[in-house]
């Protein structure tokens, strides 16, 4: 199996390399010459943050600090574009890392092609979630994740399909045995695993009068190379999804069956894998099912600057395959307050065995503690987008 997945790689890459070198010939046009174009954008945040774990946190009535400056580049020339996106955060969050980065070709209104750094079609896209902290899925990898490949858009009135090869996840140490560096963006298999060779597909349906209905599946099967052993594992995955949005309300449905075996030596248990992010690692059961829902509603107001309140609740429960885990829950209510390029998210987000909600930041998302309570934090983050 190992043998006949990096057989495919390879020729997925081969084709890759011819496509790329025939771009340039494919974005020839005789008509009127166009300029190049680009676009910079980015975004300076701030975070207030109260949490019920931390009694001198609580003494203090909380914390406010620097939270993320970030640069946006968008360019364009012909039918070929990129997208760019660089995050720095402080040291103890990661530093700075980019956390996506492709070129694209169009080759109509409904079809292109993206390579680089670009996000795995897998699940709801873009966010499965209305507030700042995601929902559960983003930290089991299975939300806003980006994985250096290629990619296939087709999107049109009633539907939309995406195909993907992924090479690897974002990858900062080139060495043979390189451990995947915690500074990113994206949740990714870390530790002495490697994800590599991952393929995706993603079918969209969209329906009702005004096509605001949204129901469709993902799947994606990759390899996981183990550093010691030197042997490729597997890793699969199953979603079902469904989104329904008007001027009011949106509404987001997800469910996912997550399948990873790795091939670890004889003394390491495969039950857990370690991902990473954000500067630091943490386990995952290796096998679980993923449950979410979000809604939210949008109310138009005129007070001074702020036009629009979104309010919002998003819940995701981590079903772990093993008997002996405790299950992980996530629950986040709040406003997002949009004021001219301002947008102020405030959260009320509460967690059971989630590692950024009062765990250990070990194994709340892995085997969990049967003694742990739901602990929750108060959170406000201002932005200004330009």
């Amino acid at each position: 199996m190992a043998k006949t997945l990096l057989f495919k790689s390879y020729k997925i890459l081969l084709t890759t390399v011819i496509f790329l070198c025939c771009l340039p010939l494919l974005a020839q046009d005789s008509g009127e010459e166009e300029k190049p174009k680009l676009e910079i954008g980015g975004a300076l945040r701030f975070n207030y943050n109260l949490s019920s774990w931390k009694d001198g946190q609580k003494k203090r009535g909380g914390d406010f600090g620097y939270d993320m400056f970030r640069i946006n580049a968008k360019g364009s020339y012909k039918d070929l574009f990129l997208n760019v996106e660089y995050r720095l955060y402080s040291d103890s969050f990661g530093g700075g890392f980019l956390k996506q980065g492709w070129v694209g070709y169009k080759f109509n209104e409904q079809d292109q092609i993206q390579i680089g750094l670009t996000q795995v079609p897998f699940g709801l896209q873009q966010y499965n979630s209305h507030n700042w902290f995601f929902n559960l899925t983003y930290y089991v990898g299975l939300e806003d994740d980006h994985d250096m490949g290629i990619k296939y858009i087709h999107d049109s009135e009633t539907i939309q399909y995406q195909f993907a090869f992924f090479k690897n996840a974002e990858e900062l140490n080139f060495g043979s045995n390189s451990e995947v560096s915690p500074s990113r963006y994206s949740y990714d298999i870390a530790g002495r695993n490697k994800e590599v060779n991952q393929v995706n597909g993603k079918f969209i349906y969209k329906f009702g009068s005004t096509k605001n209905h949204q129901i469709g599946t993902s799947l994606q099967y990759g390899g996981i190379y183990n550093i010691d052993t030197e042997e490729m594992g597997n890793h699969h995955g199953f979603a079902f999804h469904y989104e329904y949005t008007d001027d009011k309300w949106n509404v987001k449905a997800q469910g996912a069956i997550i399948d990873h075996n790795p091939a670890t030596p004889d003394t390491v248990n495969d039950n857990v894998l370690k991902f990473a992010a954000y500067g630091a690692p943490y386990e995952v059961a290796a096998k679980f099912n993923m449950y979410t829902l979000a809604v939210s509603r949008n109310v138009p107001v005129e007070i001074g600057p702020i036009s629009n309140l979104q309010f919002y609740n998003d819940f995701g429960y981590m079903d772990k395959a093993e008997d002996s885990f405790e299950d992980s829950y996530m629950n986040v209510t709040g406003v997002l307050i949009t004021a001219g390029k301002i947008y102020t998210y405030i959260d009320y987000a509460a967690g059971y065995n989630h590692s950024w909600l009062g765990g250990d930041f070990i194994d709340d998302f892995s085997v969990g503690n049967p003694d742990a309570k739901w602990e929750a934090r108060f959170n406000i983050n201002i932005g200004y987008y330009f």
